[in-house]
């Protein structure tokens, strides 16, 4: 190997593994942070067997976090014609999704918040100011990543 493919395998192998450590720091597992490394930094699909043997790790753990990014709309299950099993890749505009889920969820806190605010009779003040304060950083992180949302996809 030359001295060229040695320091992109370095820095490919550097990169995946801070993938997952910036995925671990969001509250995910690192492995699926690993995932994600791999799939944008190498070309894909990537089966099973490919991505546990590239990051070292069980088929197991391939699956349990394949599994969850699936569910966060990440990376999406293909086949390839003519083989068995199945592949995964990053889906398409991965990003997006993302944003879209953290809206769904933030709103979804929004309104709990509210309603729990609403339902407290009036001599519960100092709570309903908490919660009243609470709603308005919902509020203002719905609108910052609409407007994001709003920047990053207006050009397209």
């Amino acid at each position: 190997m030359s001295n060229y493919e040695e320091n992109t395998k370095e820095i490919v192998d550097s990169f995946i593994e801070q993938m997952g450590m910036i995925t671990q720091s969001e509250g995910l597992p690192r492995i699926a942070g690993k995932i994600i490394g791999l799939l944008l930094i190498e070309s894909g699909p990537f089966s099973f067997s490919d991505i546990a043997a590239r990051l070292q790790i069980s088929r197991g753990s391939v699956s349990t976090n394949t599994r969850l990014l699936e569910n966060l709309s990440v990376i999406e299950r293909v086949s390839k014609l003519g083989e068995r099993g199945d592949f995964f890749q990053m889906s398409q505009d991965p990003y997006m999704k993302l944003l879209q889920g953290s809206m769904q969820r933030m709103s979804k806190a929004s309104q709990t918040i509210k309603e729990a605010r609403n339902a407290l009779p009036d001599s519960w003040q100092a709570s309903q100011k908490r919660l009243e304060a609470l709603e308005q950083f919902y509020t203002e992180y719905l609108k910052s990543t609409q407007k994001l949302i709003k920047t990053l996809y207006s050009k397209e």
